[in-house]
């Protein structure tokens, strides 16, 4: 198959539309054509600290993203593990929390809640999990960076 290039003159080409419309025609075409992000899928978490029974109705009192690809980066304070974290629960966020902590805590009610959401590995994650009070929290996650931010 040959394609044939047809030279015309700028101004006989105005005259005709021809200009404006491929102008116009490029244009459309370049809008609608989705740009790729990236190599990666996308894995964009927000984490919230809160006061409160549970994550819907809690009142957020700290919040941090993290984004761990390509590169980890974010508001959290360790980007860096707290993605290696992630990745080494295959984002099972419940791993990350100690199920019979050794700490000693008050039996005061007041209750704390940390929610993850967002995108993890190109497919949407929301978690949440209640402490009975903000001891209880500390002492069920004294280790690792995710959720302690």
């Amino acid at each position: 198959m040959r394609h044939h290039l047809k030279t015309v003159s700028a101004a006989a080409a105005v005259a005709a539309g021809v200009l404006t419309v491929t102008a116009v025609t490029t244009g459309a075409a370049q809008a609608a054509t989705p740009k790729p992000q990236g190599l990666y899928a996308p894995s964009d978490l927000v984490l919230t600290v809160g006061q409160g029974e549970d994550a819907a109705t809690a009142t957020v009192q700290r919040a941090v993203t993290l984004t761990c690809a390509p590169t980890a980066k974010g508001t959290h304070p360790a980007p860096r593990a707290a993605c290696a974290e992630a990745a080494a629960v295959g984002a099972q966020f419940e791993a990350l929390v100690d199920k019979s902590p050794q700490g000693v805590c008050t039996k005061e009610w007041n209750p704390v809640v940390i929610s993850v959401s967002g995108v993890w590995q190109g497919k949407h994650v929301a978690w949440s999990t209640t402490f009975g009070n903000p001891c209880m929290k500390d002492a069920a996650l004294t280790e690792g960076a995710l959720l302690n931010f």
